[in-house]
């Protein structure tokens, strides 16, 4: 599949999710998607309620999740299943069994040589968000973001038959990388990884950067004093697809287990 072509079907397949049709056909659109792809809304409001395809895929939570506030433990940032983990060696992480990608260069140009350094034998964690899960995501910590880089690329599908047809695919597609620092300064990486019908990449705290977008070239985005919340809302994915998080050495100790599936709010490592 050309990088045209992806695009191209990942735009048009964005603007139907958008489009709100006559409240009877639209009722119609989103039980078929929930019933196709097994959507759990026992969370979330009525299927009735979403005017179009898009809200029903950014969903709220109806009720907040509780939060486990002990600053020493990570959380999930979203819904997911956790396709990979483990430590970083010699550059390297897994985006599936067998099939490895350089984190340098997953990292890009933006990055600083000497903030890269820092991940060297840290740790990693791949989530990747299937149609039904639920589409938000949300600060891991408390947590300070110095810089957002968008990196324009393909939208490859990114579920496991994609991520074995491609050794590096995680490298070719679109990208939204955030360089994060706890309260102690430790750094580590959110990666937010476009696919296949991923219409956008959306950020609450800037609505500068905008995905999936014709003739899009990298950008680098700096903030000062941009403090997120433990838990509180980063943005949304306008349709599934997989997250990416890099951790400096000797800063966590993973709790959860490749191939498990995983909640927003759940704990995922805590501070060594």
């Amino acid at each position: 599949m050309s990088n045209f072509k992806s695009s191209c079907i990942s735009r048009l397949f964005g603007k139907f999710a958008e489009k709100e049709f006559n409240p009877v056909i639209q009722n119609i659109i989103n039980k078929v998607y929930v019933k196709f792809t097994k959507v759990d809304l026992s969370e979330f409001l009525p299927v009735d309620t979403y005017s179009s395809l898009n809200k029903l895929f950014t969903r709220p939570l109806k009720v907040k999740r509780e939060l486990e506030l002990n600053v020493n433990e990570f959380i999930s940032p979203c819904d997911a299943y956790i396709s990979e983990c483990g430590k970083i060696e010699e550059q390297q992480a897994l985006q599936i069994k067998g099939h490895s990608y350089n984190v340098n260069t997953f990292l890009g140009d933006y990055i600083l040589t000497k903030e890269k350094n820092r991940l060297i034998d840290g740790e990693y964690l791949n989530f990747y968000l299937s149609p039904k899960d639920y589409h938000r995501y949300h600060a891991t910590c408390n947590m300070r973001i110095k810089k957002a880089v968008h990196v324009p690329g393909k939208l490859y599908p990114v579920n496991s038959t994609w991520l074995r047809k491609i050794p590096a695919l995680f490298i070719e597609n679109e990208r939204v990388i955030l360089e994060c620092y706890t309260e102690n300064e430790r750094v580590f990486y959110m990666v937010f990884v476009g696919a296949l019908n991923v219409g956008k990449i959306k950020f609450v705290f800037d609505n500068n950067i905008q995905t999936n977008v014709k003739n899009s070239v990298a950008q680098l985005y700096k903030y000062e004093n941009l403090f997120i919340k433990k838990g509180d809302e980063l943005g949304r994915f306008e349709m599934g697809s997989t997250i990416v998080m890099f951790f400096e050495k000797d800063m966590v100790e993973l709790t959860c287990k490749k191939e498990e599936s995983i909640k927003f709010t759940q704990k995922i490592a805590f501070n060594k």
